[in-house]
């Protein structure tokens, strides 16, 4: 529901990181539409172009299925080393290898942000944007690795570790927007809002 000066807001994730930060700024979304895709990777597709083109695909999957005034709000978030895209782990092998190659070395960490309006609503207009955040490691021990895995919020997450868990004791350096590192930027995302012809409190 809305309250009659603004479209509604749909998030075209599943995330609660993404709800969680949304809140934050004391937006809510309307409703929740996760796009489920096949997020993997192209052939010699690179990291910016992967994420800013999953972001675009997650916003025109549910914009086309919206009915009425809607903002579509989508985004991405990816872990590359170099050209490299990490996976996001699904087990604690995948995780263990991830935490082992970004032990003591600068990674980037990839969040596109697409809104959209409903294909129906003529009046928002689509907006991108794709933020950059440079994470560094420090050199993990074992008992560390050890230790991380064990507390398990690794699980689901691009690069086998949440900013906003156990790993941040271990993450000397963030160079960038903490909250795209979880999943979404907030400077950017309320900006991307303020710009469309029904305005956002936040």
């Amino acid at each position: 529901m809305t309250d009659g000066t603004r479209p509604e807001l749909v998030l075209a994730s599943a995330s609660p990181r993404r709800v969680d930060l949304l809140r934050q700024i004391g937006l809510i979304p309307d409703r929740i539409d996760a796009a489920e895709l096949d997020e993997s990777p192209r052939q010699n597709e690179t990291p910016r172009l992967c994420v800013a083109r999953l972001a675009r695909m997650k916003a025109e999957t549910v914009a086309a299925r919206c009915e009425g005034r809607a903002l579509v709000l989508a985004a991405d978030t990816l872990v590359a080393v170099g050209r490299r895209i990490l996976p996001k782990a699904e087990d604690r092998a995948t995780a263990e290898r991830c935490l082992r190659l970004l032990s003591g070395r600068r990674h980037t960490v990839l969040t596109a942000v697409c809104v959209m309006p409903s294909a129906s609503w003529n009046e928002g207009r689509v907006v991108e944007r794709l933020v950059e955040t440079d994470v560094t490691f420090s050199r993990l021990t074992e008992a560390q690795i050890a230790a991380l895995l064990d507390q398990g919020d690794w699980q689901g997450k691009a690069g086998g570790y949440a900013l906003q868990g156990a790993a941040a004791s271990l993450i000397r350096y963030v160079g960038g927007s903490p909250s795209a590192v979880i999943g979404l930027p907030l400077f950017e995302t309320a900006q991307m809002l303020r710009g469309q012809p029904y305005r956002f409190i936040a």
